[in-house]
């Protein structure tokens, strides 16, 4: 059997996960008299209440008898850092851009992941029933942004043959004049543009941790790539930590992912992506390997924390009305299990009972407030605070993209206030009544501005923003 690995990548709302239940139904043995709910890979009850995409996701589909290894990942530059860690798992990613919009700022922050890994992108534009839709513009606007976050010639090969898309028909097609039936063409597309991933069964074991789970029955799961040789249950194996510190460790089961099922499985072969229980310190990064001898793959890097918040405990008088959890001892072992899995997030639990909890943006500490919330704790949470950096001696501050669509007219008020909050214009176009401005904007200019940008354009203004660097 061959294995194709791919990871769906877009800006958020440009329709991943409408794709993959596309690609679930067009699978060989699909069976349509059970189905799939809509959008299935979103199977957190806040993401199907918020309509977005929060964590990586693995799924498989069996296509002409090859399997295809599909990693769902979030579009909100937030969630940053579940993404960065499964792009090492995979062997191409499907960038998905809608029709009119185009590339966004967050189409940006994980295209230059994938590029900076080697990868070479599928571009499928979706949305392609849109009145407005204007494909050739999206290609050239791609074409203008690959060039700038410096992809090779290979890299840029498959922009001149896209796959165009209506996902939430299930319909795919490659030419104007091909029939738009079903998503297959696409699945045909991904079989010649991926390459077979290497599955050396005989080599030594070589696997690496890209992500974490939890399951109440097996404990902490390592989720990852199997690149060479074999794994069994019951293997003793080599766990090569990200300092190069070496530990055993034996695995006592091993899930494949079979469509929207983690089935258990004996053992399982190079170029597969697996989950294995049974080893209950294993993080993100590490090797499993064979023996001590198998080098160890070079670490994840994660883009650093952006955001800080004290979680304490709730001292007001109302304390004790909402949650039954509410002693500080309950928030730090909360706090603790959701490191074991949320490592975008730092916790420094040295200041005493108030505890700083660091993430990379307001919606990534909002989603872990109100799960917190939903589970039964009762806590206070301070104000959001910019995390500064100390650079040979020199104070520096995250920059953030931003890109705004304003209906024309009330642009005005808009650069007036960015600009009060330091923000810097960068561009500045009118199409059709729409003004679309992009501004460089410190994170602390950006701290409330969300719901005053909704009052200020009265629900009409699209905003998204995502992290550029660290400046003085």
């Amino acid at each position: 059997m061959s294995f194709r690995n791919i990871a769906i990548i877009a800006h958020v709302d440009h329709g991943k996960t409408t794709l993959v239940d596309e690609l679930l139904k067009a699978a060989d043995g699909f069976d349509e008299r059970v189905g799939i709910e809509e959008r299935a890979m979103d199977s957190n009850a806040q993401e199907q209440e918020r309509g977005i995409t929060i964590y990586s996701k693995n799924t498989s589909i069996r296509y002409k008898g090859n399997k295809i290894n599909i990693v769902d990942t979030p579009g909100h530059a937030d969630f940053g850092s579940e993404v960065e860690r499964v792009l090492r798992t995979v062997d191409s990613v499907c960038l998905v851009v809608d029709a009119y919009e185009g590339p966004m700022p967050q189409t940006k922050f994980v295209l230059k992941k994938s590029l900076d890994l080697g990868l070479h992108p599928i571009v499928v534009i979706n949305k392609m029933d849109k009145p407005t839709a204007r494909a050739d513009w999206v290609v050239d606007k791609l074409f203008d942004l690959f060039v700038q976050l410096g992809a090779t010639d290979d890299q840029l090969e498959n922009l001149n043959d896209p796959v165009y898309a209506i996902a939430r028909e299930g319909k795919a097609w490659r030419n104007e004049g091909d029939p738009q039936t079903d998503i297959t063409p696409l699945l045909d597309y991904v079989m010649e543009k991926v390459v077979e991933a290497p599955n050396d069964a005989s080599a030594p074991l070589k696997m690496q941790i890209a992500n974490l789970g939890y399951d109440n029955f097996l404990g902490r799961l390592g989720i990852g790539r199997i690149y060479e040789g074999t794994i069994k249950v019951g293997q003793e194996v080599i766990v090569t930590a990200n300092d190069g510190a070496q530990r055993k460790g034996k695995i006592s089961d091993i899930l494949t992912n079979e469509g929207l099922e983690k089935v258990k499985s004996n053992e399982a072969i190079a170029g597969d992506i697996i989950t294995i229980a049974g080893i209950p310190d294993i993080f993100v990064g590490e090797t499993v390997a064979a023996n001590a001898d198998v080098p160890a793959m070079p670490p994840i890097s994660i883009d650093e924390p952006t955001l800080k918040m004290e979680f304490l405990v709730n001292n007001s008088p109302f304390a004790g009305r909402e949650g039954k959890f509410v002693t500080s001892r309950q928030i730090r072992d909360r706090l603790e299990k959701e490191l074991e899995t949320n490592v975008g997030l730092k916790v420094d639990f040295d200041a005493g009972e108030n505890y700083e909890v660091a993430g990379r943006w307001e919606l990534h500490l909002s989603v872990l407030i109100e799960t917190m919330r939903r589970e039964g704790f009762e806590l206070q949470v301070g104000a959001p605070v910019v995390i500064m950096h100390e650079e040979n001696g020199v104070k520096m501050e995250p920059m953030e993209n931003v890109s705004i669509s304003v209906p024309a007219g009330i642009e005005g008020s808009v650069i007036a206030e960015l600009g009060k909050r330091k923000g810097m214009m960068t561009n500045m176009i009118e199409e059709n009544g729409i003004v679309n401005i992009d501004f460089h904007v410190p994170t602390r200019g950006l701290l409330g501005f969300k719901s005053e940008f909704t009052t200020m354009t009265k629900g009409e203004g699209l905003l998204s923003s995502s992290f550029d660097k660290f400046e003085e």
